[in-house]
């Protein structure tokens, strides 16, 4: 029954943080940069990993998606594959850790499924080391140019987005470790014994049941000319 429960709780993490995951891919504060004024902000600027955008006062927005992809920067083109491979993994995570838990009635036997529910939370790992190493790396690039003195273009700091990613990523890891673990709690579960009495004849049974059935045969009665 504790097993049970973990995989759910498991369960339930994985699949917020592939949701999580899946949500940073679109969305739009990765980086954000602001030129404030003497009274209100007079430009935000801010970039994803398709576009960038400036939007006003007004809150007119201007966008730019990329033109081409193989001009782009080589930390965002790793970027954009290392975030569609974890939302991918998440989702073939999703599939292996639904067959493989106790409580549905696919996957085989309880070794079977403990198996697959293992190479599911495997799955959710990668898929959370993808999505991690994608935001630390878009946030390196982001806090390595703010820190640099000769860097003259515009600046920008941590977008929402990174801070999602992150979040997303250790939900996937925190759930994938504990399906790892529910095929150690299956080989660690007692197996029942049963006792062997070895084989018995017909003949050893049916004398069995002549000596436990009770005589019930009526006493007999003899004419006291039988005795002379």
């Amino acid at each position: 029954m504790a097993s049970t429960s973990a995989e759910i709780i498991a369960f339930l993490l994985t699949i917020s943080g592939w949701v999580l995951v899946s949500s940073t891919l679109p969305t739009d504060y990765w980086k954000v940069s602001t030129i404030d004024g003497t009274v209100i902000t007079t430009a935000t600027f801010w970039a994803n990993l398709w576009k960038t955008c400036v939007t006003d006062s007004t809150g007119v927005s201007n966008c730019k998606d990329f033109p081409s992809m193989l001009a782009l920067d080589g930390y965002i083109q790793a970027c954009r594959g290392l975030m569609i491979s974890a939302v991918c993994l998440g989702f073939f995570g999703a599939v292996f850790g639904l067959v493989g838990m106790k409580c549905t009635k696919v996957g085989g036997s309880d070794q079977t499924k403990a198996k697959i529910a293992c190479l599911a939370g495997l799955i959710f790992i990668l898929s959370g080391l993808c999505s991690m190493t994608s935001c630390s790396l878009y946030a390196n690039r982001i806090t390595s140019e703010f820190f640099d003195p000769t860097f003259v273009a515009q600046k920008y700091e941590l977008g929402a987005a990174l801070f999602i990613g992150w979040a997303g990523a250790s939900l996937c890891i925190i759930g994938g470790s504990i399906f790892c673990f529910s095929i150690a709690e299956n080989s660690n579960s007692p197996r029942r014994g049963y006792a062997y009495n070895g084989a018995t004849s017909v003949m050893s049974s049916r004398t069995k049941v002549q000596n436990s059935v009770p005589d019930k045969t009526p006493p007999k009665h003899f004419d006291k000319n039988a005795y002379v």
